[in-house]
């Protein structure tokens, strides 16, 4: 038997076959030392690039042809349509995470590091400097796509997100909490120890379900905020489109995500993974409990102020 599992009396397991990581330290200054880190945040940086660089150019793209207003005499129906930019986000996660998984764990947003920083996945020096890397990268995706599309740019909205007319800010930031929920619960199913054990002979496992996850938030949310769900997204493209109504918005595109992240990360780790009266025992004991602590109240002043 290549796999030894015991079952007791009662249906419960008494051996795993799958071994769940070590929580990541806290702060980890070894990391700075080592080149595996600085790839990871290469990866990431181009990963985010080529991320904003394509979605961001297909958004446009699609405005400028159904412009009936343009010269060239656009057509309503044309384009690829809100079904055709979740597909080109949500295929771009796939393509990416599939990429990159293996040297960065392909994060590629910060509501994800985020989640994964809460749940001791990775140290809060990756965790930040992952942010750092992807932010940047965003910018400079973003800034890829105004150089070779300067006269459509400005004119079909750079690609910000922006709270639709017609929706209040409570639905907007509601939209973000639940899309980045939905996200980042999948990260951490698709990515979970016990289902690799069962699953790696598939090694598409994982990017696929991820990828489909920004899919349909995207079909559900495209028409309320234009769907940020990864605050790197969002700040890339207020900082090249850099106008005020993607400025004042930009706030849900944080607050909601973390929130978001935070809650996922919570009932995977200690509703799903462990016994519910084990896991509320022990989790205040732990330092993720202080984590999520200080960051809701921290998002909830941002929230409020």
């Amino acid at each position: 038997m290549g796999k030894e599992v015991g079952v007791a009396e009662h249906g419960s397991f008494t051996a795993k076959d799958y071994h769940d990581p070590p929580p990541a330290p806290l702060f980890d200054a070894k990391e700075l030392t080592k080149w595996s880190f600085y790839r990871a945040l290469i990866a990431e940086f181009i990963a985010t690039l080529l991320f904003l660089y394509i979605t961001v150019l297909t958004v446009i793209g699609y405005k400028s042809q159904i412009d009936t207003t343009a010269a060239h005499g656009g057509d309503q129906c044309g384009g690829v349509g809100i079904l055709g930019i979740a597909w080109a986000f949500g295929g771009m996660i796939f393509v990416l995470v599939y990429c990159t998984a293996g040297i960065s764990g392909g994060h590629i947003n910060p509501a994800v590091t985020f989640g994964l920083f809460l749940a001791r996945k990775v140290s809060m020096v990756r965790a930040i400097m992952y942010m750092v890397a992807q932010c940047l990268g965003a910018i400079c995706g973003v800034g890829l796509v105004k150089a070779f599309q300067r006269s459509y740019y400005k004119k079909y909205g750079g690609g910000a997100n922006e709270l639709a007319d017609g929706y209040s800010t409570r639905v907007g930031l509601a939209a973000e909490i639940i899309g980045t929920f939905v996200l980042v619960y999948t990260v951490f199913s698709a990515t979970d120890p016990k289902r690799s054990a069962r699953d790696s002979h598939v090694p598409v496992l994982a990017p696929l379900p991820i990828g489909f996850a920004v899919f349909m938030v995207h079909l559900a949310t495209i028409p309320i905020t234009g769907t940020g769900i990864n605050p790197a997204r969002s700040l890339g493209a207020a900082v090249i489109y850099n106008q005020e109504k993607a400025w004042d918005d930009q706030w849900i595109f944080w607050v909601g995500p973390f929130i978001g992240a935070t809650i996922a990360a919570f009932y995977h780790q200690f509703i799903l993974r462990a016994g519910a009266v084990e896991a509320l025992g022990s989790f205040i004991a732990t330092p993720m409990f202080d984590n999520c602590k200080k960051s809701l109240f921290f998002l909830c002043f941002l929230a409020n102020d």
